[in-house]
């Protein structure tokens, strides 16, 4: 655990492989990230408010399953520059900024829930 908090672990050019814990609780990542991206799939073809929401979590959760496949078959494979725990650390960094996105468009819905309603009351109303 002290070697995380290494400049030298995180900034090494020739990294040894994970450890099989470490890799375990990777693969368990990627699965639960595949199994996310098919079911935002079944959610997104749906109609309704959240159906852009939805669409947003697919391509989250698909975009970062593949890079995550990619960074552990590099890691398997023992490439120098493309295994180094760096590209681990900027991909989580990147998920982190991207899901903050994601929420900040979440805390948009319940003003479009309300604009909608009132579209609705007022479109009542015509001929």
């Amino acid at each position: 655990m002290n070697n995380l908090l290494t400049l030298k672990y995180w900034f090494t050019l020739r990294p040894e492989t994970l450890n099989p814990l470490a890799s375990k609780i990777f693969i368990a990542a990627l699965l639960a990230l595949i199994v996310l991206s098919v079911l935002f799939l079944w959610l997104k073809t749906r109609k309704g408010l959240y159906r852009h929401l939805f669409r947003k979590l697919y391509n989250f959760s698909l975009s970062n399953a593949l890079i995550g496949l990619l960074l552990l078959f590099f890691n398997y494979e023992n490439a120098i520059f493309f295994s180094a725990r760096f590209w681990l650390l900027l991909w989580l960094i990147i998920m982190i900024i991207w899901l903050l996105s994601i929420l900040k468009d979440l805390k948009k819905i319940p003003s479009l829930k309300q604009k909608n309603s009132a579209e609705e009351i007022y479109k009542k109303y015509l001929p």
